[in-house]
C-alpha cells in the first residue's frame, strides 16, 4: 500500500493536490482528527484491505492539535508503517493574496490579520516541513503544472527532488523580473524587430527563431548557458532550493529572449529529476 500524508500551508494547494490524487486512484481522506489517525492507519493497513493507495490530508486548525501530529507520525514509523509526506508551500505574499481573493479567514487568526495567521502557521509547520519527502511550492505553478508534478511523483514514480525551474523571457524596457534568481542579457544579438517581416512576430514563430539562431553568437551563448545550468542545478538541489527563476531578457521581450528561453527549455527538458516550466512575461 502506498500511503501519502498531504499537508502544508493553508492556501498552498493541499485541497487541490488531494483532488488530483483522488483522480489518480488514491483513496483520499481530509481533515481527519489527530486522535483518529492511528486507528485509521490500522484499518487501511489490514492484509485483506482492497485499498492500495491512500492520501490523508492534515492541516492546521489549532496549534495545540497539530503539535501532536509529529508525535503520531513518529509512532507510526516506529510501528513499522511506511508513509510519505507531501508538503504544499507558497510564498507569504502569494498566500495572503489568495486569502484576500477568496475572502476567507485564516484558521489561526480568525479575528486578526491574514499576515499574522500565515506567519504563525509557518512556524508551527517548520518541523513537519523538514521531515517531508516532497515539497511543492505553488507560488508560480499553474494547475496543469501542479498535476504534472504530482504525476511525476505518484504516477510515473520518477526520482524526485523539489526544485522547480522557471525559464522566463522578459523585456528590459519593462523592468527586470523581481523574482529572478539568474538574469541573462541577450541584447548583444541582432534585433529582429528591425526586420519588417519579423517585427510583428515573436520568438515563438519559426522565422524569428531561425533568424536569431543563425548567428554563431546565439549558439555559443546557448552552449555556455546550458553548461552553466548543468553545473548549477545539482548544487541548488543539494542546498535544498525549491524555486529557481532563470530570466533571459532582450529589449522588448518578444524576439531574442523568447527564442533563447525556448531553446534553453528544450535542452533542459527531461534531462533531470526536477520540474521545468517556460514562461514569457512580455511576449504579448
Amino acid at each position: 500500500m502506498r500511503f501519502v500524508i498531504v499537508t502544508g500551508m493553508s492556501g498552498g494547494g493541499k485541497s487541490t493536490a488531494l483532488k488530483m490524487l483522488e483522480d489518480a486512484g488514491f483513496y483520499c481522506v481530509d481533515n481527519l482528527p489527530v486522535s483518529l489517525i492511528n486507528k485509521f492507519v490500522e484499518l487501511i493497513a489490514t492484509p485483506d484491505s482492497e485499498i492500495s493507495k491512500v492520501a490523508l490530508g492534515l492541516d492546521v486548525r489549532t496549534a495545540q492539535s497539530f503539535s501532536k501530529v509529529e508525535e503520531v507520525l513518529t509512532h507510526l514509523k516506529e510501528s513499522g508503517y511506511v508513509f510519505e509526506i507531501l508538503f504544499m508551500e507558497a510564498s507569504e505574499s502569494t498566500l495572503i493574496k489568495r486569502y484576500k481573493e477568496s475572502r476567507r479567514v485564516h484558521p489561526l487568526n480568525l479575528d486578526g490579520r491574514v499576515e499574522d495567521g500565515v506567519r504563525r502557521e509557518r512556524k508551527i509547520l517548520e518541523g513537519i516541513r523538514k521531515k517531508s519527502d516532497y515539497v511543492i511550492d505553488t507560488t508560480r505553478l499553474l494547475t496543469r503544472e501542479l498535476k504534472e508534478e504530482l504525476d511525476r511523483i505518484f504516477i510515473k514514480n520518477e526520482e524526485y527532488n523539489s526544485l522547480i525551474i522557471t525559464i522566463l523571457s522578459f523585456g528590459f524596457k519593462n523592468g527586470i523580473p523581481g523574482d529572478a534568481d539568474l538574469v541573462f542579457d541577450v541584447r548583444f544579438l541582432p534585433n529582429p524587430y528591425y526586420i519588417d517581416e519579423l517585427k510583428h512576430k515573436t520568438g515563438n514563430d519559426q522565422e524569428v527563431r531561425d533568424y536569431v539562431m543563425r548567428f554563431p553568437e546565439a549558439g555559443e551563448f546557448l552552449d555556455r548557458l546550458t553548461d552553466m545550468m548543468n553545473f548549477l542545478i545539482p548544487a541548488y538541489v543539494k542546498e535544498g532550493k525549491y524555486q529557481l527563476v532563470v530570466a533571459i531578457g532582450c529589449t522588448g521581450g518578444k524576439h531574442r529572449s523568447v527564442t533563447l528561453a525556448r531553446e534553453l527549455y528544450g535542452r533542459l527538458k527531461d534531462k533531470g529529476n526536477y520540474g521545468l516550466r517556460l514562461s514569457h512575461r512580455d511576449e504579448s
